[in-house]
């Protein structure tokens, strides 16, 4: 386990900026009667699972998830999807990442979306860094943090003990 000194976000922290970006997409999403919350593989898949399980308790909208897995050293490989893109055609769509760096992970995740006609599409990450090297900005963000390129932002979810370090 990494050292409590790096500690940026606490299990409790997290699960109260989840429920805020849920009331978010909620308000967003109001007039939906499905909404696909996509998660980019790993991390994202993670913030997506709990941010369709909050939203769940808040809203009746039906929602699905769908993986997302984006290879990230070679991001120009095809992007594959747990749903068929017949599933999200026409729907409403939350694309989720846990941490938004240079925005190149979010980016061609956005692009691989677009090649289907949308109903409604919007970004979400748990954590910004503003280290853009792309224009791309998260519709909604659980923290904005300023750190340096050295810099490693490490999210973990883990059973009531979700955290966020910098390292």
């Amino acid at each position: 386990m990494t050292s409590t000194q790096n500690k940026i976000l606490g299990h409790d922290e997290i699960q109260h900026k989840i429920k805020r970006i849920a009331y978010q997409i909620y308000e967003t999403f109001v007039e939906e009667d499905e909404i696909i919350i996509a998660g980019i593989a790993k991390g994202g898949l993670d913030f997506a699972k709990k941010l369709q399980q909050t939203f769940n308790e808040i809203a009746d909208i039906k929602t699905t998830i769908c993986e997302v897995v984006i290879d990230k050293q070679n991001p120009l490989a095809p992007i594959s999807t747990s749903l068929d893109k017949t599933a999200y055609q026409n729907k409403a769509i939350v694309l989720a990442d846990d941490v938004l760096n240079t925005g190149g992970t979010l980016i061609y995740g956005v692009k691989h979306f677009l090649n289907v006609p949308l109903k409604k599409f919007k970004t979400v990450v748990l954590v910004d860094r503003n280290h853009k090297k792309y224009p791309i900005k998260a519709d909604f963000k659980g923290i904005s943090l300023s750190t340096s390129l050295q810099e490693h932002v490490e999210v973990v979810f883990e059973e009531n003990n979700d955290a966020v370090f910098l390292h």
